[in-house]
């Protein structure tokens, strides 16, 4: 395996959570275990390919399980690992900056538009 040079630990934390979907992909796997149809489905605009990449990238860094049920039709679920879990702190800390961040920058004339304010999918995740 190749091996990756970090400047800092927190480049690493960004690596593995950095993704236009990551962190919604994480906030709804929070709530509960899910397909991959529903979480297309409550991630409007997100492509089945950017899906399955995304969620192909958090299964290698362990920060979520895929279960395969012996079942047919196969039925494929994610949840999170333990570790994965362990971002709750993290993810939380990181909404509310992001939150007052954006209001610093609207009150300078930027317009940052926060579709989803509801953080229980992190807040369950303990």
């Amino acid at each position: 395996m190749a091996e990756e040079i970090y400047q800092l630990a927190v480049d690493i934390t960004l690596k593995t959570i950095s993704g236009k979907w990551k962190t919604s992909i994480l906030c709804n796997l929070g709530t509960a275990p899910m397909r991959t149809g529903e979480l297309k489905r409550r991630l409007p605009g997100i492509s089945q390919r950017i899906l399955t990449k995304q969620l192909k990238e958090l299964e290698t860094d362990q920060i979520i399980k895929r279960k395969v049920y012996p079942e047919v039709p196969p039925r494929v679920e994610y949840c999170l690992t333990e570790h994965g879990k362990t971002l709750r702190k993290i993810l939380l800390e990181m909404s509310e900056w992001g939150s007052e961040h954006a209001e610093l920058q609207n009150a300078s004339g930027h317009n940052y538009e926060i579709i989803d304010q509801n953080l229980k999918g992190f807040q369950d995740m303990s």
